[in-house]
């Protein structure tokens, strides 16, 4: 077997697990912080959580496909390290790039969902109590 194809069957192994590990770790533990954004609204939580799974995938497998073809034939053992540091370290970039979005949109929403619930006062005012001066 040609030693371009197997640095291609180890990056495409490699970047389809950690973007399936990564999209469950994500889903899994994020499902919490999408109840609290959502205000404890458990099924839009889950409802929002899988269509965040499923675009990651979709992009991120969707790149590593894209990203796949080589700039040549890899001639030696020492070629197959090089070539899979580069595409695996691009990989991961793109994989920890595409999180910090999500983190940093969510937490947007977050934070503006809880400055609206701090302005807004527990009861209706009752009427207006004049200020007393001095004790």
């Amino acid at each position: 077997m040609d030693r371009t194809v197997i640095a291609y069957v180890i990056y495409l192994l490699v970047s389809i697990g950690l973007t399936i590990w990564v999209a469950r770790t994500l889903s899994k533990n994020g499902r919490f912080f999408l109840a609290d954004v959502l205000r404890g609204d458990e099924k839009l939580a889950d409802a929002v959580n899988h269509l965040l799974v499923v675009g990651f995938y979709l992009v991120n497998l969707g790149f590593v496909a894209l990203y796949l073809s080589g700039d040549g034939a890899v001639r030696d053992t020492r070629g197959i390290f090089e070539a899979l540091s580069t595409k695996l370290g691009v990989v991961l970039l793109v994989l920890g790039v595409m999180h910090l979005g999500n983190v940093y949109v969510l937490s947007r929403i977050r934070r503006r969902g809880v400055l609206e619930r701090e302005q807004l006062p527990p009861v209706a005012p009752q009427g207006w109590v004049a200020p007393t001066t001095g004790a």
